[in-house]
């Protein structure tokens, strides 16, 4: 089903993956079919071109395979006005994101792409692409450099109102997307214009996204032809459940999300919490225990006995006691709602997709709930479980064999931590090295000693004993 006939542009995107072709584009073009408007999304990939050039090839077209154990849907979202990728083409996207009739400028470049600094929780002004884009205002590479840029253009020609909207899994994202905007500017020499500009013209909504998105298969693209009658190169793989909550502060209009289900409110910090530690922090442990054990898929995981016990514990004893539920919702139903997403088998998420930038995603997930047991003298042990497992995936020390899916998990950070694991083989040494010199956590983890030394011992134990023996030690001391 074709659900929009492209309207003219209004919302540059940047970061072209599956997330956002399910998730934002889908409730897009909902919106526009139900209610018009100008919306269609320019979209921008910073790296690969493979979906950009797939998407040209189809004018701009792709399905979303929705998949359940019990249905299969498929859906044409028809919202993209283009779809573009590469450094070369980064100067059509600065033009686009200058336009007036841009309104909204939204990003999916997950936890990574913000380039965040652990050590100083800002903007890391020492990585490689800040240092470009500060110095090449015509060609960034990063996505904060391109915002910050394309922002530029405007205050420099019209000065018109725009929102900048962060779909990304970070605590806060759009009041941490404005401070990494503002660093940036702060950085720039005669930057005034532009710092005002955005001051008094830009909002930065926060938003909660929500939607078990796998990377395409061979499978999905049969599901397609079979279902179409026609071939997709690019289809999306997506589970039947999604959420989207955004803090209703647009300074220049919105398409109508409410008619395809958007929740507005002005508490999204309490459904972000919820789903960055009961979900995301929960996947990472399913994610890495998974893969230790050798299970391809991330139902595969949750149907181990002992990793479900790790699961429910993880849940129940660790990170539910950090938050406060939105009143909305009930714990003990969305756990189970949790519990039925990961038992998708017909989907299968894969455990090396979920586990893949734990440099990048752990710290967002786990810092406030180790922090937050510290100050009751308790050591939770799943979360320091989560951390040494982690470690066995993507650096595992003296000859250790994670196994085939820890080895295709991917990490910004593995070839810094495979060497350190080279020269620092004593899980001790190892886990403070990296908690003290690699930059990943926050200094008050690192002041952590009790908390340090059990992700060591659980570390030393999946290299010895095996991930099973672990998990049932950290059964044992919860």
């Amino acid at each position: 089903m074709l659900l929009q006939s492209s309207p003219a542009t209004g919302i540059v995107h940047i970061g072209l993956g599956n997330f956002h072709r399910a998730h934002l584009a889908l409730y897009t073009a909902m919106a526009v079919k139900d209610c018009g408007g100008d919306w269609g999304i320019f979209a921008y990939s910073l790296r690969s071109t493979t979906i950009a050039d797939a998407m040209s090839s189809q004018d701009q077209l792709y399905s979303i395979v929705t998949i359940s154990p019990t249905s299969q849907a498929i859906v044409i979202p028809g919202i993209h006005t283009a779809a573009i990728g590469g450094a070369d083409r980064v100067a059509q996207t600065l033009a686009e994101i200058a336009k007036e009739s841009t309104k909204i400028i939204s990003l999916t470049v997950t936890e990574a792409g913000y380039l965040i600094s652990q050590s100083s929780n800002g903007l890391n002004m020492q990585a490689q692409e800040i240092q470009h884009d500060l110095q090449n205002a015509s060609s960034p590479r990063s996505a904060i450099g391109i915002i910050v840029r394309g922002l530029e253009k405007r205050a420099q020609s019209h000065a018109a109102p725009v929102t900048v909207l962060s779909c990304d899994n970070l605590s806060g994202n759009g009041n941490r997307t404005r401070q990494l905007v503002f660093e940036f500017i702060d950085a720039m020499p005669s930057s005034a214009l532009l710092r005002n500009y955005v001051e008094t013209l830009v909002t930065f909504p926060n938003s909660m996204v929500d939607r078990i998105v796998p990377g395409t298969e061979p499978r999905h693209l049969e599901m397609v032809e079979t279902g179409l009658g026609v071939h997709d190169s690019s289809p999306v793989p997506a589970e039947e459940f999604t959420m989207w909550v955004v803090e209703d502060n647009f300074a220049a209009g919105r398409p109508a999300w409410e008619k395809a289900g958007v929740i507005f409110s002005d508490d999204v910090a309490a459904y972000e919490l919820m789903k960055l530690r009961l979900l995301n922090g929960t996947h990472s442990l399913l994610s890495y225990l998974g893969g230790l054990d050798g299970q391809e898929t991330i139902p595969g995981a949750r149907f181990q006995p002992y990793i479900e016990d790790a699961v429910r514990t993880i849940l129940y004893k660790e990170f539910l006691p950090t938050l406060t539920m939105p009143p909305a919702l009930n714990a003990d139903d969305y756990i189970n709602q949790l519990f039925a997403r990961w038992s998708n088998t017909v989907l299968g998420d894969r455990t090396s997709r979920v586990g893949s930038d734990g440099s990048t995603k752990l710290p967002q997930r786990i810092t406030e709930p180790v922090l937050f047991h510290a100050q009751s003298g308790i050591t939770p042990q799943y979360i320091a479980l989560t951390v040494a497992a982690w470690l066995a995936c993507i650096a595992p020390l003296n000859g250790f064999e994670p196994g085939e899916n820890a080895n295709a998990m991917k990490d910004p950070a593995k070839a810094q931590l495979v060497e350190l694991a080279s020269r620092t083989p004593d899980s001790n040494q190892f886990v403070e090295a990296v908690f003290n010199e690699m930059q990943i956590f926050s200094a008050e983890l690192a002041a952590l000693p009790e908390f340090l030394h059990a992700v060591s011992e659980y570390l030393n134990q999946i290299l010895t004993e095996g991930i099973k023996a672990a998990a049932l030690t950290a059964e044992l001391r919860s």
